[in-house]
């Protein structure tokens, strides 16, 4: 690939942070203004574990975690840049309740369902560290209400850390199950261990055992509503979503099936080239699927799904052809709301086009360009927005190469590459890939993973000779 101008860089989006001003950090620390944000921040935090009767030391160590926390977050450690602290705090309040209220009520600590948080936070943001962060502060802050017990520590510890390695990554609802069944035997273990191998109140193990399958169970159950509160999108449901007895998946099928095999290739291509960069391929995959469902409104109007002899903006005015092209998407937005899609899906639906160009149809408005006419390129532009994340960056691209390459009379291993890196480098300095955090490496990745993947499939066959002219 042409490497593009030196002078032209991958910008970062920079977000704004939306969480509450006492838990915010600094932007630019050592600053008297940052330094009091920073007290005022600590302060709740110590006076709530000082009215709960928990030891100051455990507060100060809450606040270390979240300078951590947001030391990481601002640096883009994360891979999911909408993680926000006023979701993690709240969760950690979940748990920390669930296991205040339990002791309070006088029953065993061992009904305290503290893996659910835990599993739940890593199938939901797919996160490592988050839920390892997580996991240590709420098991100190329950060990502390109870005198600081070091047995329900190391019990809370080892079922949390073990939850998240379980069900990371998940993508199957049954491996959940397994996983909370398998954190009961440990629970129960650890106990075991904590008391010499000696079978000591055989209820309590009983108690671990069942809490642990229980837990499990809990977290699919309220998966879902977590998924919506949080406005985010898990493997499970998006295995869901690749399902095309889907309502719009399958209307897309039936009655676009150009369209259909346009978002099949796309996907493919998007899979494949979040693979090579370490992106979210299931998601990628999925969001080119979806990427053009606002085409159902007027299938015929697209190029894939017309007959080879009819166009239909051959009568068309450019303006007008321009204007349904550029709808599309406004209707794919409006279509993925009306079947209540996920944010994350509705995405790649508006950003898959960034705010690029209707080529031909600004080119065929100059053509037809009176003297006393002006045409603004603005006008033929889509409104965005550019795409802010690698996936739906990805989407742009692959979308874009995949149209390209099915123009080509001769598809060769030559002009396959040379369409490919043509339609990056264009994308690039046309600036649809500002706002996301790709790199220059990540899109020689990318266009090698196109070429490799486009060659495939147009791989030259051989011509086999006629049986009847064989036979004679």
């Amino acid at each position: 690939m042409n490497a593009p101008p030196a002078c032209h860089k991958i910008m970062l989006q920079k977000k704004s942070n939306k969480i509450f001003p006492f838990i915010t950090l600094v932007k630019t620390p050592g600053t008297l203004h940052d330094v009091m944000i920073f007290i005022l921040g600590a302060i709740p935090v110590f006076c709530i574990t000082s009215i709960i009767g928990i030891n100051p030391s455990v507060a100060a160590f809450l606040v270390a975690l979240v300078v951590f926390f947001e030391y990481l977050r601002r640096r883009q450690y994360f891979k999911i840049k909408k993680i926000s602290l006023l979701n993690i705090i709240f969760l950690f309040v979940l748990n920390f309740g669930a296991g205040y209220f339990i002791i309070g009520s006088g029953v065993s600590v061992f009904y305290i369902p503290f893996t659910i948080i835990p599993m739940l936070v890593t199938i939901l943001f797919g996160e490592l560290i988050v839920s390892m962060l997580l996991t240590i502060a709420s098991a100190v802050c329950v060990a502390a209400l109870i005198g600081n017990s070091f047995a329900l520590l190391l019990i809370f510890l080892t079922s949390g850390i073990i939850s998240v390695i379980l069900v990371f990554g998940v993508r199957r609802r049954i491996t959940v199950i397994r996983a909370g069944f398998l954190l009961g035997l440990i629970q129960a273990g650890v106990l075991f261990l904590l008391n010499h191998f000696k079978m000591i109140n055989s209820g309590a193990y009983v108690i671990l055992i069942a809490n642990g399958f229980a837990s499990g169970i809990i977290v699919l159950g309220i998966l879902p509503l977590f998924e919506y509160l949080f406005k985010t999108i898990t493997n499970i449901t998006l295995l869901e979503l690749a399902d095309f007895n889907q309502p719009l998946l399958n209307r897309v099928m039936l009655e676009a099936p150009g369209t259909y095999h346009h978002s099949l290739i796309v996907g493919n291509l998007a899979d494949a080239a979040s693979r090579s960069i370490g992106a979210n391929a299931l998601l990628a995959r999925i969001g080119a699927y979806y990427h053009d469902i606002g085409k159902l409104q007027k299938p015929e109007y697209f190029s894939e799904n017309q007959k080879l002899t009819d166009n239909k903006h051959d009568t068309l005015a450019p303006n007008m052809s321009k204007m349904i092209i550029m709808n599309h998407v406004k209707e794919g937005v409006e279509m993925a709301q009306k079947y209540h899609l996920s944010p994350q899906i509705i995405e790649f639906i508006e950003q898959h086009h960034g705010n690029s160009l209707v080529y031909y149809f600004y080119r065929r408005a100059l053509e037809r360009l009176e003297e006393d006419q002006g045409i603004k390129e603005e006008g033929f532009r889509y409104p965005g927005p550019k795409p802010n994340s690698k996936e739906t960056a990805i989407v742009l691209l692959a979308d874009a190469v995949e149209a390209a390459t099915r123009t080509l009379k001769e598809p060769t291993a030559g002009r396959i590459e040379e369409v490919v890196h043509k339609i990056i480098n264009n994308k690039f300095i046309d600036g649809q890939l500002d706002e996301c955090d790709l790199t220059l490496k990540d899109m020689e990745r990318i266009s090698s993973v196109f070429v490799r993947v486009l060659g495939g499939m147009y791989h030259p066959r051989v011509d086999y000779p006629d049986h009847k002219h064989q036979t004679e």
